[in-house]
Formats: C-alpha cells, structure tokens, sequence
C-alpha cells in the first residue's frame, strides 16, 4: 500500500461540530489518500461508533483508515493502522499486537525515525513544523528536520503541524511524502475545495 499524498487527521474539536463521516467523505472526494481519526477528549467507547463509520467509508473508497493513539480502538474497529506518539505505547509493541497494519510514529530528530524504523514502523510523522493549536504540547521541528529524517530512513515520511496552502509546497520541497492537516481541511467552509487545493501539490 502507497504511503503518499494529503493525510487528512478528522478531530472533532478542530471539526467545529460537524459530522465525523461527513468529513471524511468530503476530504476523500477532494483527494485525501489517508485519513486519521484523532480524539483527545471523548471516551473510546464514545469514539466506537465513529471509528466504525469513518472504518467503513474508507475502506468503500480505497482509503487507509488510521487511529490515533489507541491500538485496542484501532483493533476494535478493524481500522487499517494506528499512529502513536512518545507518550502512548511503544511501536515495537504497536507492531506486535497489529503485525500486518500501518504503524504511523511521530518523532522529532533522527534518532527517533531510525529507532522507529527499527522497531518497525510503517511511515515516519515530523512535527510540529509550524505553530498548531492542534499541538501545544508538541516539540518544535523544522524543515531542516523533515530534510535529515528523509535523508536517514528508508520510509514514507510525513510532515505534520499547521500544514496549509501557504507552506505546504515547502514541506514538499523538503522531501515530505506526505503532509497531515487537521484545520486546514476540517475546520475550511468547503471542504472538499480545502482538500482539493492541498492534494493537488502532490500532483505537481
């Protein structure tokens, strides 16, 4: 599977109430080839239900579905993968308990990617590059970082944190083969247009 293109990450409190399903449908349509769900607030029993819907969309379009954090979420669901970061459980054990999924890992320099590559990760995330309040609580990176991690691992690379129309080409640039958005595209008036105009850089 292609680990390439606009990663859209669905977080209902970045998504300013509107539908989880919805979101995606329109974020697929506009030409995201990943998608992410990421909830920081609710209950993962709150959070069954739209993972299931979200689950079922993507795999009726041919679109990896991702959960954040939470590997007994993503197993529950049957979602494609998970995506953790240094404070949830470990990749070597993400890996273990989902051999066959896409294990997504945030880091921050290069000797995180490598270890990540080691224990078997499936895409490297680098951020946050650019200020986020989906971030706060995120260590600082920078284009330079992007650069040496691409350069370092032999994986898919992603780059993440306040990603829009404005800098993506230079994430590109960099060497990204993929940028994740939250506000970008969830928080836009037209999705779907958001997702379009961010997916299409790929294509240049």
């Amino acid at each position: 599977m292609q680990l390439s293109g606009l990663y859209v990450i669905i977080d209902p409190q970045a998504a300013q109430n509107k539908d989880e399903a919805e979101l995606a449908r329109r974020a697929i349509a506009g030409g995201a080839r990943l998608i992410q769900l990421r909830d920081k607030a609710r209950e993962k029993g709150l959070q069954l239900p739209i993972a299931l819907a979200l689950r079922k969309l993507c795999r009726d379009a041919g679109v990896p579905f991702i959960i954040n954090d939470h590997i007994d979420l993503a197993m529950a669901c049957e979602a494609d993968g998970v995506h953790v970061g240094p404070k949830d459980l470990p990749v070597a054990f993400a890996r273990r308990l989902m051999p066959n999924a896409i294990i997504g890992a945030s880091t921050n320099n290069v000797q995180e990617a490598l270890k990540a590559q080691a224990d078997g990760a499936s895409y490297i995330s680098v951020g946050r590059l650019y200020p986020t309040p989906s971030k706060l609580d995120t260590r600082p990176a920078n284009l330079d970082t992007l650069r040496a991690i691409k350069q370092a691992v032999r994986l898919p690379v992603c780059a993440i944190g306040g990603i829009n129309e404005d800098n993506i080409a230079s994430v590109i640039e960099a060497g990204a083969d993929m940028a994740a958005v939250i506000s970008a595209v969830v928080a836009a008036a037209d999705v779907e247009a958001a997702a379009r105009d961010l997916a299409r850089r790929f294509r240049r």
